[in-house]
C-alpha cells in the first residue's frame, strides 16, 4: 500500500490566505524611525548643555561624559516606556555572526512595597551579561565568566516589538574582562577611527583642512529565498544546515529567466510590504525590492548610511526577514546556496567614504581626470585590494560561500577590481604620462520619438567582478548572504587606511605643498598605479582564460575556505591589524580558531544529517517502493502478464539502492574519523575526505528521486519548494 507524502503537503502550503494580513494604511514619512531613538528626539528631550556634549561624542567621536550618560538614560527610559517597553537589552554581535540579547527590566522595588521604573547612566554605559558560552577562540577561558557590553552612542537605540510587549535594544560592543574584543562591532568601530585618522591626514595634504571627520558608508543588498513552512519542517537538512543536502534537478528551474524582476506574487508582496513597514519604523532606509534570478529568490536593499549604523541595520533586517516570514507561513533562507543548481545568494556590500561636510570621496564628477582628490582615494582603494587581496578573501570565507564563489552566478574567488571604460582610460593616460581627458557620457537615443534620451554612462557594469566601481562607490560582490557585513567592512576600512597612510607618506617624502600639489600628486598616483595595475580586470571573471591570466599576474586564487582562512593569520595581516589598532594579534588568532571551528562544525552537521536522512528516510522509502514492484512482478507472473518492463525498473532501482548503501557506508566511515586533534586538522579532514563522500551520496540519492514513485519519496522536492507560493 502506497503512503502519500507530498501531494497533501503541496495542498497544505497553498490553502491559507495571507494576502490580507498587512497593514495597508501607513505613511512612510510619518512612521519612519518612530521606533528609533534618533538624534532629533534626543536633541528635543535633553537639556541644551547635555545635548551639546552628547553631540560631540556622536559626531566628533569625543569621550562620553558620565553625567551625560545619566541624562541620556533617563530620556531613553522615558521614551522606551512610552512605546510600551518594560525591558531593555544590550544588543551585541558575538562571534557567532548573529546578534545576542539579555533582557533586564526597568522595574526596581521601592521601600513601600511597590515598584518604580528606573534606568541609570551606569546601566546604559555598561552591562555584564556573562555570555560565557559564546566562542572566544581562547581569549576567554570557560572558568572566566565575566564579560562586558559597552554602549555605542553612534548607533541609535531602537524598539523591538512583540505581540505581548516591547523591548528597548541598545547597540553595544562586547568584550572580555581583560578588554579583548569578543564581537564584530568593536573592531568595526576601531577600523572606522583608523580610516578617519588617515583620510583626514590625506585631505589636509590635499588642501582640505575644514573636514572634521571621515567615515566609511555602506549599503548592503540582501538576497534570500522564501519557502513554505510546510516544506521546511519536512526537510531535516534545511532545518539543521540551512541548505538542501538532497534534491534532483526539477524539469524547470531558472532557465527561462521568467522569475527575475517578474511580477511579485501577492502573498510575497504582502510579506515584503509588511516587512518594509516594520523596518521603516525602526529607521532602516530600505529602498528596493524585487524577484531575483532563481525561483523563490528575492532581494531587499537599503540606501547608504554610516557603515556602523548600516551594519546594525543589516542585522535588524535579517532578524525581521525571519520574523516576518513566519507571519506569512514562510521560512526565510539566507544560506548562500540553499538549492543546488540554482542561483545562490550574496550580500553585495557597497562601500564608500564620506566627510563631515557630506562629500563622497569616491564621487568622480563629470571629468574625473581633473578630480585629483577622487583619483587619490580611488587609487588608495585599489592599492588596498591589491596589497591585501588574501585578507579580503579570508573575510568572506565560509562553508556556505564555498558553494557560491566561482560558479557562473557569482564572482570568482580571485579578487580583482573593475573600473569601467571611463576610469580605465583615465588610468591608462596616467601611466602614459599625463591626464588629458575623460570619456564623455552624453545621451543615449532609443530610436523612437516617444522615448526620452537617456543619460549615457561612460562605462558598463560587470556582474562577474568581485570588487567593482559602480559610479561613486565600490561594490564588494563576493560577500555571503548569511554572514555579518561587519567583518568585510572592518577589513576594507583597515586596508584602505593602510593604503592612504602609505600614499600620504609618499606625498610627504616628496615635499608636497600648495604650489607643487598637482605635479607631486600626479607622480605618486603614477608610481602607485604602476605597482598595482594588475589588480584591474574589466573582462569576464567566469572565463577559464581569466583563471590563467590571474595566475600570470600573480593574483591569489583561494578557491575554498580552507585555502583562504589561513591567510588571516599571515604575519603581514597580523601586523596590519596591530599597527592600526583594530585587532591585537591574539584577537585575530582567536577569530581564526573560531572560524575554523565553525567550518568544521557546519560540515560535520551536514555530514551527519546526510547520513541520517539517507538511513531513516530515503532507504526505507526506496525499499517500500521496491517491495511494491516486486509484489507486482510476482502477481504478474502468476497471471501470465509480461513483467519485463517492471522487472527492469525494479532491477535498476535495486542496483541504484545498492550504490546508495555503498556510498553511505563510505561517508559514515570517513565521518567517524576525526582527522586529528585540532580544529584545523578536523576541518581539513571534513573538507578533503568527508565532503566528497557527502556529494557522492547525494548524487545517487538524487538519481533515485527520479526513479521512485512520487508518493513514496519522503522529502518535498525542488519543484514544490520553489514554485508553490
Amino acid at each position: 500500500m502506497s503512503k502519500s507524502y507530498r501531494r497533501f503537503d503541496a495542498l497544505a502550503a497553498v490553502k491559507n490566505d495571507y494576502s490580507a494580513t498587512a497593514d495597508k494604511n501607513f505613511n512612510i514619512t510619518e512612521i519612519f524611525g518612530e521606533n528609533t531613538l534618533h538624534i532629533d528626539v534626543l536633541k528635543e528631550r535633553l537639556p541644551k548643555a547635555v545635548w551639546k556634549e552628547l553631540k560631540k561624542t556622536i559626531t566628533d567621536q569625543e569621550p562620553l561624559n558620565s553625567d551625560v550618560a545619566d541624562a541620556v538614560a533617563v530620556v531613553m527610559k522615558d521614551w522606551a516606556t512610552e512605546k510600551g517597553a518594560t525591558h531593555y537589552t544590550h544588543w551585541f554581535q558575538p562571534l557567532t555572526g548573529a546578534t545576542a540579547e539579555k533582557h533586564d527590566s526597568f522595574v526596581t522595588p521601592n521601600q513601600g512595597g511597590g515598584a518604580i521604573m528606573q534606568f541609570s547612566g551606569k546601566e546604559l554605559i555598561q552591562g555584564e551579561p556573562d555570555a560565557s558560552s559564546f566562542p572566544s577562540g581562547g581569549l576567554r577561558p570557560t572558568f572566566e565568566a565575566r564579560g562586558y557590553t559597552a554602549w555605542d552612542p553612534t548607533s541609535p537605540a531602537f524598539i523591538m516589538e512583540n505581540p505581548n510587549g516591547a523591548t528597548l535594544c541598545i547597540p553595544t560592543a562586547f568584550a572580555s574582562w581583560k578588554g579583548d574584543s569578543l564581537d564584530y562591532k568593536t573592531p568595526l568601530l576601531r577600523s572606522t577611527e583608523s580610516l578617519n585618522t588617515q583620510a583626514l591626514r590625506a585631505l589636509e595634504l590635499l588642501g582640505d583642512s575644514s573636514s572634521k571627520w571621515v567615515t566609511s558608508t555602506g549599503g548592503f543588498e540582501q538576497e534570500y529565498f522564501l519557502i513554505d513552512q510546510e516544506f521546511y519542517y519536512r526537510r531535516p537538512d534545511l532545518m539543521t544546515s540551512g541548505r538542501t543536502l538532497f534534491g534532483a534537478k526539477p524539469p524547470k528551474g531558472q532557465e527561462l529567466d521568467d522569475h527575475y524582476f517578474g511580477s511579485i506574487p501577492d502573498r510575497i508582496l504582502s510579506f515584503m510590504m509588511d516587512l518594509e513597514r516594520e523596518l521603516y519604523r525602526m529607521g532602516v532606509p530600505v529602498k528596493t525590492r524585487h524577484n531575483e534570478v532563481a525561483p523563490g529568490q528575492y532581494e531587499i536593499a537599503p540606501v547608504f548610511e554610516k557603515a556602523n549604523v548600516a551594519a546594525d541595520h543589516q542585522q535588524v533586517t535579517m532578524i525581521m526577514l525571519r520574523k516576518m516570514a513566519g507571519k506569512y507561513g514562510f521560512v526565510c533562507l539566507m544560506h548562500e546556496k540553499p538549492f543546488a543548481g540554482l542561483n545562490g545568494s550574496g550580500k553585495h556590500t557597497n562601500w564608500s567614504m564620506a566627510t563631515s561636510k557630506g562629500e563622497n570621496l569616491l564621487e568622480p564628477g563629470e571629468t574625473p581626470h581633473t578630480n585629483l582628490r577622487f583619483l587619490f582615494f580611488c587609487t588608495a582603494v585599489m592599492k588596498a585590494v591589491y596589497d591585501y587581496q588574501d585578507l579580503l578573501r579570508a573575510a568572506i570565507a565560509s562553508a556556505g560561500n564555498d558553494h557560491r564563489l566561482g560558479a557562473n552566478e557569482a564572482p570568482p574567488a580571485i579578487l580583482s577590481v573593475f573600473l569601467g571604460d571611463q576610469l580605465t582610460d583615465v588610468y591608462k593616460q596616467l601611466l602614459d604620462g599625463g591626464l588629458k581627458s575623460s570619456k564623455k557620457t552624453g545621451l543615449l537615443g532609443l530610436g523612437s520619438p516617444v522615448l526620452p534620451d537617456l543619460p549615457l554612462h561612460a562605462g558598463d557594469r560587470n556582474r562577474t567582478s568581485p570588487f567593482a566601481f559602480t559610479g561613486n562607490k565600490f561594490e564588494f560582490r563576493a560577500v555571503g548572504s548569511a554572514q555579518t557585513v561587519s567583518l568585510p567592512v572592518t577589513v576594507l576600512n583597515t586596508i584602505v587606511a593602510a593604503a592612504i597612510d602609505d600614499m600620504c607618506s609618499m606625498l610627504e617624502d616628496k615635499g608636497i605643498n600648495a604650489d607643487n600639489l598637482e605635479s607631486v600628486l600626479g607622480e605618486v598616483l603614477q608610481d602607485v598605479y604602476k605597482d598595482i595595475h594588475n589588480i584591474v580586470f574589466n573582462g569576464d571573471g567566469y572565463s577559464d582564460e581569466w583563471q590563467a591570466e590571474a595566475e600570470k599576474r600573480g593574483l591569489f586564487n583561494l578557491k575554498t575556505t580552507m585555502d583562504a582562512l589561513p591567510r588571516l593569520i599571515e604575519k603581514k595581516n597580523l601586523d596590519l591589524f596591530e599597527k592600526y589598532k583594530v585587532l591585537k594579534p591574539q584577537e585575530v588568532e582567536a577569530r581564526y580558531e573560531i572560524f575554523i571551528e565553525q567550518y568544521f562544525i557546519n560540515l560535520n552537521i551536514e555530514a551527519e544529517t546526510t547520513a541520517t536522512i539517507t538511513k531513516t528516510m530515503l532507504v526505507p522509502a526506496v525499499v517500500r517502493y521496491l517491495n511494491e514492484l516486486l509484489a507486482l512482478n510476482d502477481r504478474g507472473s502468476a497471471t501470465g502478464l509480461s513483467i519485463d518492463p517492471t522487472k527492469a525498473l525494479a532491477s535498476e532501482i535495486n542496483d541504484t539502492l545498492g550504490e546508495l548503501l555503498v556510498a553511505l557506508d563510505k561517508l559514515e566511515k570517513q565521518n567517524a574519523e576525526l582527522g586529528g586533534d585540532t580544529a584545523e586538522e578536523k576541518a581539513k579532514h571534513l573538507h578533503y575526505n568527508v565532503l566528497p563522500e557527502m556529494n557522492a551520496v547525494r548524487a545517487v540519492a538524487d538519481k533515485l528521486e527520479s526513479l521512485v514513485a512520487d508518493d513514496y519519496w519522503p522529502l518535498p522536492t525542488y519543484r514544490e519548494m520553489l514554485f508553490v507560493k
